[in-house]
């Protein structure tokens, strides 16, 4: 073993023997470490000009996330729906009228079905009432068209689009779903097909709680705005970080190597812009869904515009429902005709997919008692 004064006076050699003894190899020396680190520089530049070119940090990545599973669900997707009729007369105590020069908001929620769904629909559809020019795109994870979603969708008199957009088979018994991804492309798809190339797109999911003063920030969107979201993880909140009123970080809790660590919620983008990307897609890969999405945008950082108060405000909570299973509820076959109104309860409640009865139980038997008058 050698003492530490050993040590130091064999790294001391080393890097004596290292460095030039004469003068014009010493300037040799540093001409080729200046070299090698301009090199190495300008490489770093050319792979991050690729990678804000594409939205990728290479072209097979492009190619993977998009090119690879471009047709995954769009051959999957059903347009079971359309209204394009507002019929609403007074929005934010004005006419409708007084709104037609504002920008069409496309908000995209993507949903699926489980007992909370049309609880929580319903709760977002009362608040998109109060928003004018909006378009409401629905895109159901479902293989087939849901009629009572259908009917259901035409209660808040607003436009929308009922898409079935079923997330592709080979995920469903993946440890980790991408959910809302098949959802949110077939809203993109559906756009493109419809040629709408102006407006704003907003992904909008059915559980969060939105301010409405969130949909006056995002209408005049150039390219892709950005806003906090509350309830985000750990840390509680994830949006941008502002210094001069330019976006020039992020704060989140969960990074993992992402780009453009924000949540779904937190940015919309202009169609206008997007157009210019006719690539732009998400990929199926759970938890970097909204960073390939910007990336194939070839999003930079000077381009994002900071909303709300710049970035001051929460505008938009990302709040969740605990899910619930299914039950069935045992009751007995003669409360479930005319007699009692429990029948055409539980139908609508089996159409909404919150519960079921049945005289015959089920997985998990319920037994009320009664009353006899």
């Amino acid at each position: 073993m050698f003492s530490s004064s050993q040590q130091e006076k064999m790294s001391l050699s080393a890097s004596r023997f290292l460095w030039p003894k004469t003068v014009f190899g010493r300037r040799i020396f540093v001409v080729i470490i200046i070299l090698v680190t301009l090199f190495l520089y300008v490489a770093w530049c050319v792979v991050d000009v690729l990678d804000l070119s594409h939205g990728f940090g290479t072209t097979d990545m492009l190619k993977r996330y998009t090119q690879d599973d471009i047709g995954l669900n769009e051959q999957l997707k059903f347009v079971c729906e359309e209204n394009f009729q507002d019929t609403r007369l007074y929005m934010q105590d004005k006419r409708q009228e007084d709104w037609k020069n504002l920008s069409m908001i496309y908000f995209v929620t993507p949903t699926y079905p489980r007992k909370e769904q049309i609880p929580e629909l319903l709760r977002l559809g009362y608040t998109l009432q109060h928003v004018p020019r909006l378009h409401w795109i629905v895109a159901n994870d479902l293989s087939s068209c849901n009629p009572y979603l259908s009917t259901f969708l035409y209660r808040f008199h607003i436009p929308f689009t009922h898409l079935s957009s079923p997330m592709p088979s080979q995920f469903n018994n993946a440890k980790a779903k991408p959910r809302g991804v098949s959802n949110r492309r077939a809203a993109m798809e559906w756009l493109r097909s419809c040629n709408i190339t102006s407006g704003i797109l907003y992904f909008g999911d059915d559980d969060n709680t939105y301010d409405l003063k969130l949909f006056q920030e995002i209408r005049d969107t150039k390219r892709v705005s950005m806003f906090p979201v509350g309830l985000i993880a750990n840390y509680g909140i994830s949006g941008p970080v502002v210094r001069k009123g330019k976006v020039v970080g992020f704060l989140d809790s969960w990074v993992a190597g992402r780009r453009w660590p924000v949540d779904m919620a937190g940015f919309a983008v202009n169609l206008a812009f997007m157009t210019e990307h006719p690539n732009a897609s998400m990929p199926f890969v759970p938890g970097y869904e909204e960073d390939y999405f910007l990336r194939s945008l070839a999003l930079k950082l000077d381009m994002i515009e900071p909303k709300g108060n710049n970035c001051t405000e929460v505008l938009v909570w990302h709040t969740q429902t605990k899910n619930h299973e299914l039950t069935t509820v045992q009751i007995s076959h003669e409360y479930l005709d005319n007699r009692s109104n429990l029948g055409l309860l539980f139908e609508s409640l089996s159409n909404m997919g919150v519960a079921k009865a049945s005289d015959r139980g089920g997985e998990r038997h319920y037994y009320i008692s009664f009353r006899h008058a």
